[in-house]
Formats: structure tokens, sequence, C-alpha cells
């Protein structure tokens, strides 16, 4: 698509090219990691000096939706995933408010011995077997989540659910069980083999860690569940507030 300036408008010539910037990253041409043109072609074709174009540029650079590489040239920055810390979503309804898709590229249901922290957690002993359900989860394009999570033993879930329903739908619906709190802690580490191999990462990449308490609306302990982001596509939005 060829896209023009308009002279004659009293908005700046400079935010005009941002304007057209921020089209031109939605285009599948571009979009997730595709170069753009170069600044002297692209500033001839919007009939602008270098330096203004480098002003736009430079401001969506800041916002974190181009990459500029030098000598390589400006690229469209890697979809990234937001959740928001205010306001708790379970993974799916986080997704799905951001009018995103999600796919399981990987699901296992299972039985395992638990470290001490899930134990303390759900009260029980170390060495006994919870139910375990991992998931590797993302878009239809990239897998971006692992996710490992046990479960209450009072609850009576099995190896036999259907786990491509939503969690927390599955809880609800079948079990009564309606979640309200989640208490999280953030960390960051590298990629171990499995989980980079897992991520479609090269080994030693920077991930988020995510770990959730989750209670349902009794302060009954119900999942103990963690996640393994790309860090480069999964932003975490913390919003404060002083009262």
């Amino acid at each position: 698509m060829i896209y023009q300036l308009d002279p004659t408008s009293t908005k700046p010539l400079h935010i005009q090219a941002e304007e057209i910037l921020r089209k031109m990253i939605l285009e599948d041409e571009y979009k997730d990691g595709k170069l753009l043109p170069n600044e002297v072609e692209l500033s001839k074709q919007l009939n602008i000096s270098r330096n203004t174009l480098r002003q736009a540029i430079n401001k969506l650079v800041f916002e974190g939706l181009l990459v500029r590489k030098k000598g390589y040239g400006t690229t469209v920055a890697m979809q990234k995933v937001m959740s928001n810390a205010k306001k708790w979503k379970s993974f799916s309804q986080e997704m799905q408010a951001q009018g995103l898709k999600i796919k399981n590229f990987e699901l296992h249901l299972s039985y395992r011995k638990v470290s001490g922290e899930v134990a303390n957690f759900f009260n029980t002993k170390p060495d006994e077997q919870l139910l375990c359900l991992e998931r590797l989860r993302g878009t239809p394009e990239l897998p971006f989540v692992y996710f490992i999570s046990y479960f209450n033993p009072d609850i009576p879930m099995s190896v036999e659910e259907d786990m491509t329903l939503p969690l927390y739908e599955v809880l609800e619906k079948k079990f009564g069980i309606f979640v309200k709190t989640s208490k999280e802690l953030i960390s960051a580490r590298k990629a171990d083999a499995e989980m980079a191999d897992k991520l479609g990462i090269p080994e030693g990449s920077p991930l988020l860690v995510r770990k959730r308490f989750v209670y349902d609306i009794n302060s009954r302990p119900v999942e103990y569940n963690v996640g393994y982001y790309r860090a480069d596509s999964f932003t975490y939005s913390i919003e404060f507030t002083n009262d």
C-alpha cells in the first residue's frame, strides 16, 4: 500500500508520519519482525526529510513497537501479550479480552509427587501425588508460555478431565468451585534446554516466571500454577494507586 502525507494539514509532518508507521505495523507485510523500508526510501516515498521520519520512528521505538538494529534496519517488534495485575482474570479470559485466539500445542494430565512449596500450599505431605496439568500455549502462530498446575486433592478431578475447555469453567460447571483470589510472584530466569525447546528459543534466553496461588470464594487453595513466558512475547502491567 502506498501512503502519503497531507502537506496542507495543520497536523505536523512527524505526527502524520507516525500515524502512517502505526498503520504499516499492522500489515502482514511488516508485522512480527519484518524489515520496514529503509529511511532513505521511506522518506522519499513520504516526501519528508530523514530527520522528520526519524523523529516518528524514534517515538515508536520508545513505545516498543519498532526495533532499530544498527547495520540492519528497523523492524516491527514481535507482538507482546499483556497481562494486567489490577484486574485478575484467567489466562483464557486475558487473551480473549485482547482478541487473541489461543492454541494448546501440548496438554498433559498426570499424577506427580509435589515439592515442599506445593505441599505447604495445599497442606499435604511432600511425597503425595497430586493431579498435574501441563500445557504449552500461545497464539496459533507462536507458543509463548508453558504452564504447570497442581490442584487441591479434595477436588475430585482426574486424568480423564476435558482440559481443552477453559480451566475455571470446568471447576465452576462440574465441581461448583468459583475462584476469587490470585496471589502472584513474578521473577526472571534463563531458559534451560527443556524449556527453550518447548518455547522455540535459544537456551539461556530470558524467561518471565509467574507463580499463581489461586483461592476460591471461601479462601480455600484451589490451584498452584507456574507459567514460564517468553520474555520477548509477554508484558506484565501493574497499576499502583496512591490513596
